[in-house]
């Protein structure tokens, strides 16, 4: 009967705290769900530039499911190459088609070569002979997983344990008195969050300095571009995720549910920050990738770490995410008025 008793008590525990009875049941339901479209997303197709190849390369590529796009100009088929309009762009120097890779992602490279070596057995009898002249706009042969992944792992991770750390730490402001006793002298919410955002902030500016530090110095995972440019872009994504962290934790009641939110705000996150190619995604799902913080951080890192860009190419993931964290700190004051209104 003892045991019953606390089973008893549990069961009416969690039947009171419905957001944490909803999270367990949905939330796993949700993950599964979004994997199982990224996992079972449609077969990339490249998008291949031509430039002075036969009508038959071109409908044998066709045929492979490629999209193809025929240029006249060696200049306009480079600009459009660097603009990643097309995947390569490929020309024929006598009977061995040359292949110019944009190369800053190895699945898109492999899909490439794959659509270009089953099309080369179509028009030639003599195939297993044809090697096609490789060479890369960016990265090269030698490139790896943990190049094409690094910018979107030092994204995920500032953004992951600064969304944690700062929400956790500011309910725990709340859960401890601290934030009420703060209210209840005469600073304004708008000082308050920034003193907050200021503090935290500083922590996070360490973290985001060592990791960045680490990973292209210590791990040497490739860095083409400026290095003032991947600091700008983590200081922003942890900004953000700070700023996203303490308000999500105005709506939990303790640390449980502060992580019961991360299948919610991060995973998703995850799958759409360029993990895997966004065009095999669905169309509705890839709408989504907008209002992630995460994919224009991850976004930026790649375009100055693997493309070697500069400020021309980020500017606008550095807007965006400079709104993120101004919406999210707007927000956060507003919460605070659901402890005191001034």
């Amino acid at each position: 009967m003892k045991i019953w008793a606390i089973v008893i008590r549990i069961l009416r525990q969690f039947r009171r705290d419905k957001r944490t009875l909803a999270l367990m049941l949905i939330a796993p339901l949700f993950v599964l769900t979004l994997m199982n479209l990224v996992f079972n997303g449609k077969e990339y197709k490249p998008t291949l530039g031509l430039l002075n190849t036969s009508p038959i390369l071109t409908s044998s590529l066709q045929a492979e499911g490629a999209t193809t796009i025929n240029y006249d100009r060696r200049d306009l088929a480079e600009a459009a190459l660097s603009d990643r309009t097309i995947d390569a762009l490929i020309t024929i120097d006598g009977h061995v088609p040359a292949v110019k890779l944009e190369g800053s992602e190895p699945a898109v490279n492999r899909a490439v070569l794959q659509a270009v070596q089953k099309a080369a057995e179509h028009f030639q009898n003599q195939a297993a002979s044809i090697k096609p002249v490789i060479s890369y706009l960016h990265g090269s042969a030698d490139m790896t997983s943990i190049d094409q992944f690094g910018p979107i792992l030092i994204g995920f991770f500032i953004f992951f344990f600064v969304f944690l750390i700062a929400g956790v730490s500011f309910l725990r402001e709340r859960t401890t008195g601290t934030l009420e006793r703060l209210l209840a002298t005469p600073l304004k919410r708008y000082e308050i969050v920034l003193g907050y955002v200021g503090g935290f902030g500083i922590f996070t500016i360490i973290q985001a300095l060592l990791i960045s530090w680490y990973c292209t110095q210590v791990l040497g995972i490739m860095m083409v571009g400026s290095f003032g440019l991947v600091i700008l872009l983590t200081l922003l994504m942890s900004l953000s995720a700070l700023t996203l962290g303490t308000l999500i934790s105005a709506y939990a009641n303790n640390e449980l549910q502060m992580i019961q939110f991360i299948p919610l705000i991060i995973v998703p996150q995850l799958f759409l920050s360029g993990l895997f190619p966004i065009d095999t995604l669905p169309d509705w799902l890839r709408k989504f990738e907008v209002i992630m913080p995460l994919t224009y951080g991850t976004k930026g890192l790649s375009d100055v770490m693997i493309r070697g860009q500069g400020w021309g190419a980020i500017a606008l993931d550095v807007y965006v995410l400079t709104g993120f964290s101004a919406l999210f700190i707007l927000l956060n004051i507003i919460a605070l008025r659901k402890y005191r209104k001034i």
